[in-house]
């Protein structure tokens, strides 16, 4: 017996010096914090805790300073003798507000925001729940600051700092999805993501070049998926939630449900999503010009114009879409980390509803005008290693591979040939990223990068009174895109209130678009790109006490031509015809930022940021000539030659600004505000106003919040965006904007009055609800083709074990 007891104790000892668990807990509710975070300074090592409000950190044993974060609370620094004469309990105090948030987009590696010259947000889970976004699109809007544009309900187009679609770039789980097919019209790849999958959403605003590569423009927009969570302990751990939600303006009826379970080592996420939206119902109260009274129905071939029983519906607009995820994780030793995930997203058709809106000769433009299903799928494998060596403390390798289907479906009213033309693009990428600690004042990020797409385009017309099929013009000519980078980042901290941050990258891209098989005749029957592009960065953090951040950073950034750009054909406008161009060259940007965050007696946060980004060697659609001739007939229409050409310059200059005000008793009071002015060059010497600048919006939030409950009241607005201030290429869509009162199209003001709730009904259920748009505006955000829906209820229930 008194060896076994021996055994034990040894066991014991044993087990205490390769796993060490802390608890952290809320030091007035005594409750424990999920997602804390635990850093290491000097190895930059982060652990989060999980639901239980627990963490193994053992690794960080014999740490002399780590840092305990979680956004809303004081972040504390313990050595990990202290922890240990503690027991390894933590109690967190509350704060009104935390300026040092952990964030991942600026290098890919996690730090603190007080170290990035950048402006990066994050959108909270919490806030997630509350809003109740239905894609990731209507996510990224619950931030304030990104202006969401959308020509369809299946569609979602963000707006940041004047730039938009191919000059801002996705990252999911630090993989890039920007593809070579992505346009310069306003594009929609954001929705194949989950909402309900994301575990957190950040936003950098401004260049991301020297870590991002092309397109990182206006911003990037980096998506986190959820974690598989390992057990702390030998047992199986099994966590999760269970999702459903009806909403009144389009019937949506829509379930989720994921599931994590998670061993020792290993561990899984399982996760999948049902949406189904009917016709979006617009609002009441606002320009008749919105209203399309009617639809297009076709019977045994014949197209009929029929009355809506109610106008304000949206015919058509209706879609479904299914998501799927799988992740594994295995974690082998404390040094290595293998992390594989599959995701799946496919919609259903759905209409292009602005192009529903034209008429010619006083009768619907198009019969049909739709969206194939839109099916994107990536595979994503994340090896991190860490070990403290000569070149690198961490290291991570991110193999990817991604395939996108697209495609659009048209047909002119009462005409019996269906054209159809889709989209393959299978995109494949690698990514080496290095972190190496100089020591506590220098640390050094750096890596390479590998991506090549593979793009394949058809064309197709078929008879939908007999059937036949033909084989007809592409969209796209058959491509591939390459590009190899390298990049590296320094950062270096003179004293504790100054940090410093300079980054090069360089790249070089190369494109291959084969025009043999064209059923137009070019000139040229191959077009080839093979050029390089340098960018950089340099910025600072002054951080003069703890409640006041001063950040300037000064970066360029550009993106190369994809073959989009050189190979597209399609009708932008009616009357134009937009044709390939294989002459082009990469646009750059360079842009200049200031901000300030200040904190009044911990009841007062302001912040603002003014920044200024010129666009030089602009990609833009201009006037062009094919075989000497400036028009050509493009679909019976006889149309003017357009193409992609390097030939302007674009100037976006405004301000961010914020304001949080914490009160008594739970109850607090947000607004964010957003300016941008851009201007760009036509080809004439004029200056016209920027497409993709949205006129000045923003959202301002009341909420009271309990333990249990939360209330928020809150007003989403855009001013108006007269004619003289619209795009040159935009005045003339009557199909999208509001009519003045002499005739012009513009984009009116609007506002929105709306209420949420939140109650915890049991210890794992909660409920969700509100009315948006209480007043039932009818209004389009700017640049839309589509109304954003009139009053909505909405009801959700959430279960989570």
């Amino acid at each position: 017996m008194r060896n076994i007891l021996l055994l034990c104790l040894f066991l014991g000892n044993f087990s205490m010096t390769y796993a060490q668990t802390v608890l952290i807990k809320d030091a007035e509710t005594s409750k424990p914090i999920e997602m804390v975070s635990i850093m290491s300074v000097n190895k930059n090592i982060f652990i989060n805790t999980n639901k239980n409000g627990e963490a193994d950190i053992s690794k960080l044993k014999g740490e002399k300073q780590i840092q305990i974060q979680r956004l809303g609370y004081h972040t504390e620094t313990f050595s990990y003798d202290q922890l240990k004469a503690n027991d390894f309990i933590i109690l967190l105090r509350s704060q009104n507000f935390d300026l040092n948030e952990v964030v991942v987009s600026a290098t890919r590696w996690k730090q603190f925001s007080t170290d990035t010259p950048s402006k990066i947000i994050s959108i909270s889970p919490e806030e997630v729940a509350l809003q109740n976004p239905q894609t990731a699109a209507d996510l990224l809007g619950v931030s304030g600051k990104v202006y969401i544009q959308k020509s369809q309900q299946g569609g979602g187009s963000p707006m940041i700092r004047g730039f938009a679609t191919n000059r801002l770039l996705y990252a999911v789980d630090g993989v890039r999805m920007n593809n070579a097919i992505f346009r310069g019209g306003n594009i929609q790849n954001v929705i194949s993501l989950d909402p309900f999958a994301i575990e957190n959403t950040e936003v950098l605003f401004g260049p991301g070049s020297v870590i991002y590569g092309s397109d990182a423009i206006g911003g990037v927009m980096s998506f986190q998926t959820l974690t598989p969570k390992l057990s702390d302990s030998n047992n199986m751990i099994l966590s999760g939630k269970v999702n459903t939600r009806i909403s009144s303006a389009n019937k949506e009826k829509t379930l989720h449900a994921d599931f994590n379970y998670g061993w020792k080592k290993w561990a899984f996420v399982t996760s999948a999503s049902r949406w189904d939206y009917d016709h979006l119902r617009q609002g009441s109260n606002g320009p008749q010009d919105y209203v399309k009274p009617y639809y297009v129905e076709t019977e045994n071939g014949e197209d009929r114009i029929l009355e809506q029983d109610d106008p304000l519906l949206q015919i058509p607009s209706a879609y479904t879409q299914t998501n799927l995820m799988q992740k594994v994780r295995f974690r082998p030793n404390d040094k290595l980390d293998f992390q594989y995930g599959f995701h799946y997203s496919e919609t259903s058709d759905y209409g292009r509803y602005d192009r529903h809106n034209r008429v010619r000769n006083g009768l619907p433009r198009y019969a049909e005008w739709k969206y194939g299903p839109q099916k994107w799928m990536m595979n994503n494998l994340n090896i991190t290693y860490s070990n403290e060596s000569l070149f690198f403390d961490q290291l991570s390798v991110r193999l990817a591979h991604q395939n996108f289907q697209e495609s659009r479906i048209d047909r002119s009213f009462q005409d019996e040939i269906r054209r159809t033309r889709a989209e393959n693009v299978e995109a494949y990428s690698a990514n080496v990223d290095l972190i190496k600690s100089v020591n506590q004042d220098n640390t050094l990020f750096y890596g390479v990068e590998y991506v090549r797409n593979d793009v394949s385009s058809n064309g197709m017309e078929e008879n939908i009174l007999n059937g036949d099929q033909i084989i007809s013009a592409s969209r796209y000519p058959n491509a591939n895109w390459n590009s190899m980078a390298f990049y590296t980042n320094y950062e270096y901290k003179p004293s504790s209130q100054i940090t410093l941050q300079g980054g090069l990258r360089y790249n070089h891209f190369l494109l291959n678009a084969d025009f043999d098989n064209s059923f137009y005749d070019f000139p040229f029957k191959e077009a080839k790109i093979n050029n390089g592009a340098l960018t950089g960065s340099i910025g600072t953090v002054y951080i003069p006490n703890s409640s006041l951040i001063i950040n300037a950073n000064f970066g360029t950034a550009f993106r190369s031509p994809n073959v989009d750009d050189v190979g597209k054909i399609f009708d932008s406008e009616p009357g134009a015809v937009t044709v390939p161009n294989p002459n082009l060259n990469a646009e750059y940007a360079y842009n200049w930022d200031l901000g300030v965050t200040k904190v009044f007696n911990d009841f007062l946060k302001v912040d603002a940021t003014a920044y200024y980004t010129l666009l030089n060697n602009a990609m833009v659609r201009r006037n062009f000539q094919l075989n000497g001739q400036d028009s050509i007939i493009y679909d019976g229409v006889n149309s003017r030659v357009q193409a992609i050409q390097n030939a302007a310059r674009a100037t976006v200059y405004g301000v961010q600004a914020g304001i949080e005000v914490k009160l008594w008793a739970g109850i607090n009071i947000t607004s964010d505000l957003n300016y941008q002015l851009g201007e760009e060059e036509l080809d004439n010497g004029e200056i016209s106003p920027s497409r993709h600048a949205a006129p000045m919006f923003g959202v301002t939030r009341i909420t009271y919040n309990s333990a249990d409950f939360m209330v928020q009241v809150y007003t989403n607005y855009q001013v108006e965006r007269s004619h003289d201030q619209l795009a040159v290429d935009e005045r003339g869509k009557t199909e999208i904007y509001a009519l003045d009162e002499d005739g012009n199209t513009y984009s009116p003001a609007w506002y929105t009055l709306n209420l949420k709730l939140s109650y915890q009904l049991f210890k794992d259920l909660h409920i969700n609800g509100g009315v948006e748009n209480i007043t039932d505006q009818r209004y389009r955000p700017y640049s839309s083709g589509l109304s954003a829906p009139g009053r909505n209820y909405i009801l959700s229930l959430q279960y989570v074990f």
